[in-house]
């Protein structure tokens, strides 16, 4: 194993629009997120915290800087690349993002036929082995209309863990959620990314659940604080 940053980023800009009505969103971004870490990025609504995380997640391209995932720059890279990359990366998302038409196992499934290697019954089993794991072995074949909101942000932590990504995003992952169930599901997430040695950096608002970060990343007006160190803080 080597000890290099699962994401390295240095001197990354991004600009919205074109011309005259261009404007600069993110600014001289450098940072390193490590093996294993759980890092929390916050800040005020629309200081670039998603779209840096989009960045990250290659669902956006690179302009100017340079942004390497599991060592691979994502700056120029090929659209096989990118796709190779985000096959490396678990996403979850505010509004989870389940397909309603689909039960929870079947969402889950999903995840993991973007990876090729698997037999259908080692799909069927790992998925469901993944709902026990998220305290839904009873709801398997529920669908999403069926589902409470915390159960359902389960199925999304479920889908984006089942394939044993690298690094996880999570896009304000509590914020439809009560106080209870938000709690819950970033400890599950936390939990279990920890068994399988993955990276979460998590975008959230929500103070309640800072104390399970290794470190905190505050953003504003399109930039890293300067107390956001660049690399992990030392850990107890």
């Amino acid at each position: 194993m080597t000890d290099r940053p699962v994401v390295e980023i240095q001197n990354l800009n991004h600009y919205f629009g074109e011309g005259s009505l261009q404007k600069q969103t993110l600014f001289d971004i450098n940072l390193e997120l490590q093996t294993g870490e759980v890092v929390i990025l916050t800040g005020p609504s629309g200081c670039g915290k998603t779209t840096l995380l989009t960045l990250i997640g290659s669902l956006r391209s690179i302009q100017e800087g340079s942004l390497k995932i599991l060592g691979q720059e994502l700056r120029g890279a090929s659209k096989n690349q990118q796709v190779k990359i985000r096959r490396q990366i678990g996403y979850i998302f505010q509004a989870h993002n389940l397909l309603k038409c689909l039960t929870a196992e079947q969402n889950v499934r999903m995840s993991m036929e973007l990876h090729h290697g698997f037999s259908q019954q080692e799909v069927r089993s790992r998925s469901s082995a993944m709902l026990e794991a998220v305290g839904l072995g009873d709801r398997v074949n529920y669908y999403p209309n069926n589902l409470s909101g915390g159960q359902k942000q389960r199925v999304a932590i479920a889908r984006a863990l089942v394939s044993h990504p690298k690094l996880v995003l999570a896009d304000e992952p509590t914020a439809a959620l009560d106080s209870k169930s938000g709690r819950d599901v970033v400890e599950l997430m936390q939990g279990l990314a920890k068994e399988q040695g993955c990276t979460i950096l998590m975008v959230t608002h929500d103070n309640r659940i800072l104390d399970i970060a290794d470190r905190i990343v505050q953003m504003e007006d399109g930039g890293l604080l300067p107390d956001a160190a660049l690399t992990a803080a030392s850990h107890n």
